[in-house]
């Protein structure tokens, strides 16, 4: 059997754990795709109004794929869109989380199904042919006539969207138009059918598409995935590359900051280089658990000079990451071993110094405007017996809960 920590040790160089770090000088272009035009989506009405748009125009297919879809204003909302597409002939296909989503009730799919929507869950937790609880379809993207796409970390539900008197929780999406798009919506097609090695070429790959795309709007961009049963590991060592490569710094926002042991051991060695590391995790949280968790490690993170913000105006549930205003990735992938070993996530990455510039201004200024440092000097303030032992108790039993998540007693081949 083999552990979370067993298998990274096995997949990646063990140089990696040594006190000396190779450093390159950029990143892998990997497998880019262009020719892409693509646009930073903040969540929120900005998503849902796209979204809606996009839906309302589609003419042939239209691929939704979420970890939460819920029965309440803003559900309801892209539901009907939906629906009218599929009422116009185009196919329209959903899947939701079978954990995330379970409380969607039978008449909310049942007029789904009637409208003509095909609609599934991802791996319900009792009827899954293997009990993976930890095995949550966690990404969340949409993709409309192969062409355009939005992936990110935005779900269907109201807490997602700005409604009167309750703005959205800060959260972001990519759209794009091009390729990647195409590539997106391969992935969802495999996703539909159970990543059967069996499948044909899927619609996507059938059409012959071009993409009429002026050379200076075109970006590069690729798609990564993590599904650690299916052995798909890419977001991980995308990020394990961004330290590794840094030249000057990096900014990660994240909601759920708890890297492991090989992440933590990346980020010292940027440090140790001269890498300014800039992380923004959540003041407030959904999972006080996991807030408390994310506390007991600022000790950890003070000590290494990496310089720590707390967002402030809401709930912050985004998950991206710049590295030397040069290269960046934005998705659902979540910096813990949740998201390393359990969940299947999604996130693109763009190699572009024009548009992460841009990205990583608009992070700045939710920095400078939204955001509290955090000094030793406050963190010192905080710390009475019942915090420590809340924040210690908090980190081990994570720890304890990301171990059971993600043993595994099968692999896919």
């Amino acid at each position: 059997m083999e552990t979370a920590e067993y298998f990274i040790k096995k997949i990646y160089n063990p140089k990696i754990w040594l006190p000396i770090m190779p450093v390159k000088k950029k990143i892998s272009p990997g497998k880019y795709t262009s020719p892409n035009t693509i646009r930073l989506i903040r969540g929120g009405r900005e998503y849902f109004n796209l979204l809606l748009t996009l839906i309302e125009q589609a003419k042939d297919c239209i691929h939704l794929q979420v970890y939460i879809f819920s029965d309440d204003e803003t559900g309801n909302l892209v539901a009907n869109a939906l629906k009218k597409a599929a009422a116009r002939g185009v196919e329209v296909y959903v899947i939701a989380d079978g954990y995330a989503s379970q409380s969607l009730h039978r008449s909310f799919i049942g007029l789904f199904k009637e409208a003509g929507v095909h609609f599934r869950f991802f791996e319900p937790i009792f009827k899954s042919r293997n009990f993976y609880f930890g095995r949550r379809m966690h990404h969340k993207v949409a993709v409309i006539d192969t062409r355009y796409s939005l992936a990110g970390g935005v779900n269907i539900a109201d807490r997602y969207n700005d409604l009167p008197g309750k703005p959205a929780w800060l959260d972001f999406a990519l759209y794009a138009e091009g390729e990647i798009s195409r590539e997106l919506c391969i992935l969802c097609w495999k996703t539909w059918n159970g990543y059967s090695r069996n499948l044909p070429l899927t619609p996507c790959e059938e059409k012959k598409l071009s993409f009429a795309i002026k050379k200076e709007e075109n970006v590069e961009v690729r798609m990564r995935r993590n599904d650690w049963v299916r052995r798909k590991n890419e977001i991980t060592a995308s990020y394990i590359q961004m330290f590794r490569n840094a030249q000057s710094d990096i900014t990660v926002l994240c909601s759920y900051f708890l890297p492991g042991k090989v992440i933590r051991t990346q980020i010292r060695y940027a440090v140790s280089r001269g890498v300014r590391i800039r992380i923004v995790a959540a003041g407030i949280s959904d999972i006080s658990l996991a807030k408390n968790a994310e506390r007991w490690l600022y000790d950890w993170m003070l000590r290494n000079k990496i310089e720590l913000y707390e967002y402030q105006k809401n709930i912050l549930h985004g998950k991206l990451a710049v590295c030397d205003e040069q290269w960046m990735t934005i998705g659902s992938y979540n910096i813990n071993d949740i998201s390393a070993f359990a969940s299947i996530e999604l996130n693109l990455d763009i190699n572009d110094q024009r548009f992460t510039s841009d990205v990583r201004r608009k992070i700045e200024e939710i920095i400078d405007t939204d955001c509290i440092p955090v000094t030793a000097d406050q963190l010192a303030k905080t710390k009475n017996i019942f915090n420590r032992f809340t924040r210690w108790f908090s980190y081990q039993f994570i720890r304890l809960v990301f171990h059971l998540f993600t043993f595994y007693f099968k692999r896919k081949p």
